[in-house]
């Protein structure tokens, strides 16, 4: 629960309080006044080189009764010139940490430092309000789910209760605007975490598709299902090949907000969402393998990112399109050698029957071209080649449209979830060709380039207009931020919400 109050001299009573200090090389303005208080605690931590500012860099200090809060958490920003959103949404999130595992079950976040930051800088206060909700949200998620609850257990302990202080009753409306904006953030990017999280004998392609469908209904978005009937008619021989070998029934999940005129075209998100991986026929190694129900990676970013603009009431056209099924080997599996014939007419040699992602994805793009839109993004958790090229740091971000690919490489500098262009040539599309169809879905031993040649596959099916792919294989398990927990991450949710908002 996040919370406003007006922070009269330090007076409100809670666990800790947690100031964001800039790099300095010795405590100034609020943080000089309170050093005093505390007989020079901080001035020593400067000089002991203890604390001095810098990012992420902590300080918790007992008060000894100096302050109304028995503790005092002192959180680095970095240089006040250097100082962005992102840069507090994840001191935000190393603090709110520290308090948790310092087992404080209320704090406060005084944000009288922003003040003197937002100077002459119309809005950017509000903004670094929200990132503080922001990053300390996202940083205390916990997926509980499956513990039992034993009361003879303690349980873990939780921070129940943020307070952010502001120093002028005129901050107030618009401190308020920007919490719940973060909350909103915060409660999507949860909810595909959530999706991540829960094992495969939970989330099948029909849990996914009753998931959207709830989630229609609550933010006014139109939702359609197609099963293994529609798809057959549709010929969409590509994804209901991944699916043969599966007793789950598959589905294609598609998602319909219109938040400006229907005239506009809609941008279209795709997501790959296979409930669980085995590789199929051509079968995963043992060791690790419980970790692929995380290949419905995408598509749980593609509802999560509906669900937030739509909650956000966004002035824009969108269009969400999950390709769910499951990869399993049996024996009515598809086998190495097997030929598809896809939505699009094209057929595919499948070589590699654990390269399923982009078979799916392939009529899902296809189907997506009935909304004649404006531009195509998908993510997927594609390759593992992808965690070689740019390990869990960024995602790799491949497409038809360099203007594009440039916004979204910004939009990913500034929430924090990067993307990194890798270029498709015309080598690897030649590559994708296949002797005996009209493509193959691996490229020949020795060829490489795992990451490019997925795209270089979809690339046919994908469409003439503006299109990116962007391989979160790396990412959405394992991203290494502060405000992100072991296992699923949400990459992408707060990627696109930045992208769509600014484009």
């Amino acid at each position: 629960m996040i919370k406003i109050n007006q922070n009269l001299n330090h007076q409100l009573k809670t666990e800790c309080l947690i100031l964001p200090c800039v790099e300095d090389k010795r405590p100034g303005g609020e943080l000089k006044e309170i050093d005093k208080k505390l007989a020079g605690a901080i001035s020593q931590a400067f000089e002991n080189k203890r604390f001095g500012g810098k990012s992420g860099q902590t300080l918790l200090l007992n008060t000894n009764g100096s302050l109304k809060t028995p503790y005092l958490l002192l959180i680095g920003i970095g240089k006040a010139k250097e100082v962005t959103p992102e840069k507090i949404c994840q001191a935000a999130a190393t603090a709110a940490k520290l308090a948790e595992q310092s087992k404080f079950k209320t704090a406060a976040v005084d944000l009288g430092p922003f003040e003197t930051l937002t100077k002459g800088k119309s809005g950017l206060y509000s903004e670094l309000a929200g990132a503080i909700a922001e990053g300390a949200g996202l940083a205390l998620y916990h997926f509980d789910n499956y513990k039992s609850k034993d009361e003879k257990d303690d349980p873990p302990s939780r921070l129940e209760k943020l307070t952010l202080l502001i120093t002028s009753k005129s901050r107030q409306a618009s401190t308020e605007k920007a919490i719940t904006r973060a909350e909103k953030i915060i409660s999507a990017v949860h909810t595909a975490r959530d999706l991540v999280s829960h094992p495969g004998n939970t989330v099948t392609p029909t849990y996914l598709a009753d998931h959207a469908k709830k989630m229609a209904r609550k933010n006014k978005v139109t939702c359609k299902v197609l099963g293994k009937k529609e798809m057959k008619k549709l010929g969409m021989g590509s994804l209901l090949g991944v699916a043969q070998g599966s007793d789950e029934p598959p589905a294609l999940i598609v998602l319909e907000y219109y938040g400006a005129t229907k005239k506009k075209a809609p941008t279209v998100i795709v997501g790959k969402g296979i409930t669980f991986d085995t590789g199929g026929i051509s079968l995963k190694p043992g060791g690790g393998m419980d970790e692929m129900k995380m290949d419905m990676s995408g598509s749980a970013t593609t509802l999560a990112t509906l669900e937030l603009i739509s909650s956000l009431k966004l002035k824009v056209n969108v269009i969400g399109i999950v390709a769910a099924a499951e990869n399993m080997p049996s024996g009515s599996a598809i086998k190495p050698g097997d030929i598809l014939k896809s939505m699009s007419g094209k057929t595919i040699e499948v070589l590699n029957t654990d390269a399923e992602g982009r078979l799916v994805l392939a009529d899902a793009l296809t189907y997506a071209q009935k909304f004649k839109p404006k531009e195509v993004i998908d993510l997927a958790t594609l390759t593992g080649a992808v965690l070689h090229a740019l390990g869990h740091h960024a995602a790799a971000v491949i497409g038809n449209n360099p203007a594009m690919i440039q916004k979204l490489k910004d939009a990913g500098e500034a929430t924090g979830e990067r993307v990194w262009e890798l270029p498709l040539w015309e080598e690897h599309e030649k590559a994708a060709k296949s002797d005996i169809a009209d493509l193959k879905n691996i490229a020949s031993p020795g060829v490489g380039a795992g990451t490019t040649m997925g795209a270089a596959f979809l690339k046919p099916f994908a469409g003439d207009q503006p299109w990116t792919h962007i391989d979160i294989a790396g990412t959405a398990w394992g991203f290494d931020r502060p405000y992100t927990n072991k296992g699923a991450s949400g990459f992408g949710v707060r990627l696109l919400l930045n992208y769509l908002e600014k484009n």
